[in-house]
Formats: C-alpha cells, structure tokens, sequence
C-alpha cells in the first residue's frame, strides 16, 4: 500500500513545485526602458527625499513672511508665597536707622496676559523672504537635475543588463559552434581523419565556455537588484526585459555652439549656481538690514489677582491694558554683524567663481560627447561590417574543416574571429547608445535612448 502510494506523491509534489513555479514566473514584471525611467521618476528614494526639500523650502518661505505679520501671544503664570513679599516705606517697625516695611496680599498670586506686536518696519523681512523663495527655486533645480541624473543612471543600467543578455547568447551560440567543432573533431579522429590534439584543443574551448556563462548569469542578476533600487521597488520584486539592444534610428549630431547654448538655458546645476549667488546677494542684504531699527506697535491687556488659600472665586480681577509704538535699534552686537556682511560677499564672489567654472567644464564636457557620438556612431558602422566579414568567412572554414581540407586551428581562429566581431559590435552600440544618454544629460533633458 505504501509503494502504490509514494508514486502518487512524488507526482503531487511535483505538480505543487512546478505551479509554484509557474506562479513565480508570472509574478516577473515586464519593463520597457520608457517603463523603467517612469517606475523611476515616480519611486525613487533620492528623489523622495529631495522633493522633500522642496517642501521644506516652502515652510522657509512662510516662515519669513511672518516677519511682517501681526504676532500675538497668551501667558498665564501663577505663584505661591510662603512668605510674602515685602514692601519698604509702609508698616510700623521702622526707626531712625531703618525704613520700615510690610507684608501684605494674599499667599497665591495669578496673572494672565494677552499681547500683540506688529511690525510697521522691518528692514529684515523683505531680503529674508526674497532669500527664502531663491532657496526654494534651488531645491526645485536640484530636484530636476536629480530626476536628469537617475533618469541617465536607470537607462545606462538597463542597456547594461541588455548588452550582459547579449554577450550571454553570444556565448551560448559559440559554445554550440565548439560543442558541433568538438563533435566534428572526434568524428574525424575516429576515422583516422583528425588529430587527437584537435579533438583535445575542442574540448579544452568547450570547458572553458562554461565558467564566463555562469559569470554573465550572475552579473545579470545583479544588473536587475540594481535596477530594481533605482526604480524604487521592492527588493524581493523579479522584472523581465522587453527592449532589446539596437538602435533605431540615429540622431544629428549637433555642433558644439548650439549644444552649449542650450545647455546654459536648460541645465537645472547650472541654474542652481546662478540662484545661489543671488541668495548670497540677499544675504548680504540681510545683514545690513540687521542695523536698521525695528518699528512695531504693541498692546497688551492683563489679568491679576491675588487670593488666600486659592480661594480666587472670591478676589477680585482688576484688569490693565495700554497699546504703544516701540523701536529697537541695535547698538553694538560684537561686530556680528560686519562678520555676516562680510561672509555674504565672500560666498557671493565663490559663486560667481563657481560659475565659471561651471561653464569652462561644460565647453569641455559638450566637446566630449560630441567627439564620443562621432567615433561610436562611425565604430558602430565598421564594426557591423566587420561582423558580417566574420560570420561569412566562418561559414566557409566550418564548410571546410567539415570536409577535411583545412585544419582544426584554421576553424579555431574563424570562431574566435567571429566572437570578437560579434562582441567588438555589441559594445560600440552600447557606447553610442551611452553617448546619447550623455548628450541628453548634457542639454538639460531626460531623453531616452533611441
């Protein structure tokens, strides 16, 4: 009974391994680059993060707005007398010598008071609201360059996992041909045809396949987690694939004038330079706001009372109110405020050098990528001929070597020829697609690859 059992679940076990797997397979998210730089946009944890700075940013805004708004303020204080205060110039005890004193009010003493401020003039508010709202603009800059920068780094990763795939085939399709080479050999040698050195060498070519496909399997693995944290997903999430590494089409190449123009329009660092030398400006503004005088009208309206054994049901409540003017102007605050004056002019002439070199490193960079779209776009042209050379010439050794006329060395250098025209193309279409990446990321914009 316990053997026409077991059958039975290892064909159950079975079943359950293989929906378990197929529901694992399913779950694989299917992603296009548009798809990746999107899910990226939306999810990832540095852009979280500096979108945040936007908002707080904000808040800095309204914070300095209120340095022209009306201030009001509620106080309560309550106190409790062991020994009453003492008031000079009343009582009986005195003398010659001594001025007399008396103690008199109740034990527990309450005070509440309501006060108001607001500020006719001050010279602080204007550069510090102006200096709050360009350091929210500067977070808004960073955010787009930010979303520029992970937009780049998502596409370099997928055409990275793209050109893994490919060198991966490549390697299956070389092993196929040494495994067929291999077969020949010992075909050959059995007929007395072939050399048992040949038949060595293939073997020899076989094995050594095996180890860089096991490493390209496990770089795609890694590529994809990499992949996946840019996006922002979950660690344990599987995604597949869809695009494929070629290119479509071919975009001008602009010339090095244009490009720099636009650059200098459109690049979001560039234009967070320019802000933060206006913010250092305010700034500076600031701190010599910082010695005018503060003119602010001011009221107050207060509640006392005293009372014995707490009993302030029963005392009374008199009442105090007066409204005025009342101007602050500051003397002498141990030369703090040349210091900040003084700081604002240096950190204004370190952006304006900033700035420039900001711009000489962008005529450098827009000179590179151009270079680097003309010798990818060209090397990828030569290099595509050079593979279907590899693979023609390959096919007539193979035919050959088949037949017995040439030798197995001859076969060996055409299949290591053709891998290398094969990989050689691989990587200049993945450098001209680079190179567009960086063209992108150099004009200001998160174009995709085409």
């Amino acid at each position: 009974m316990r053997l026409q059992s077991f059958p039975r679940y290892i064909f159950l076990s079975l079943l359950i391994a293989g929906s378990s797997f197929v529901s694992t397979a399913q779950q694989a998210r299917s992603l296009s680059l548009q798809d990746a730089v999107l899910l990226a946009s939306q999810h990832n944890r540095t852009l979280k993060a500096n979108a945040l700075d936007i908002s707080i940013a904000g808040e800095q805004v309204r914070v300095a707005k209120s340095l022209s708004l009306p201030a009001a303020q509620l106080g309560a204080a309550y106190t409790h007398y062991f020994a009453l205060p003492a008031f000079f110039g009343f009582g009986e005890n005195g003398s010659n010598s001594k001025i007399p004193y008396s103690r008199i009010g109740g034990r527990d003493q309450f005070s509440g008071t309501l006060s108001a401020s607001y500020p006719v003039y001050n010279p602080v508010a204007a550069p510090s609201r102006r200096a709050a709202q360009l350091q929210e603009n500067m977070s808004r800059a960073y955010y787009r360059q930010s979303s520029i920068d992970i937009a780049a780094d998502v596409q370099q990763t997928y055409l990275g996992i793209l050109v893994l795939a490919e060198r991966l085939k490549l390697q299956h399709e070389s092993l196929q041909r040494n495994e067929k080479a291999l077969a020949d050999s010992r075909s050959l040698l059995a007929q007395g045809r072939g050399l048992r050195v040949d038949t060595l060498r293939a073997f020899t070519a076989v094995q050594n396949l095996q180890p860089d496909i096991l490493k390209l399997n496990y770089a795609i693995e890694v590529g994809k987690q990499q992949l996946i944290t840019l996006m922002g997903l979950d660690s344990l999430a599987t995604i597949s694939l869809t695009d494929s590494l070629a290119v479509r089409s071919t975009e001008a190449i602009p010339d090095e004038n244009s490009l720099y123009e636009e650059a200098l329009r459109q690049r979001p660092d560039l234009q967070a330079l320019a802000l933060q030398q206006q913010v250092s400006e305010q700034q500076a503004s600031l701190a010599k706001a910082a010695r005018l005088p503060v003119v602010s009208i001011v009221g107050q309206y207060q509640l006392q009372s005293q009372a014995r054994k707490f009993d302030f049901a029963n005392a009374y409540w008199p009442s105090a109110s007066f409204a005025g003017a009342q101007v602050v102007l500051p003397l002498f605050t141990g030369f703090s405020n040349q210091a900040k004056i003084k700081q604002a002019e240096l950190a204004q002439q370190q952006s304006g050098i900033r700035i420039t070199e900001a711009q000489q490193s962008l005529k450098t960079t827009v000179k590179q990528v151009i270079a680097n779209l003309k010798e990818t776009h060209d090397r990828m042209q030569t290099q595509l001929k050079v593979k279907e050379t590899a693979l023609l010439s390959y096919d007539i050794v193979a035919y050959r070597y088949a037949k017995g006329v040439t030798s197995r060395l001859e076969l060996t250098d055409a299949e290591l020829a053709l891998t290398t025209a094969q990989l050689n193309y691989l990587e200049a279409v993945f450098e001209y697609l680079s190179a567009e990446i960086d063209l992108a990321r150099t004009r200001g914009n998160e174009g995709l690859a085409k």
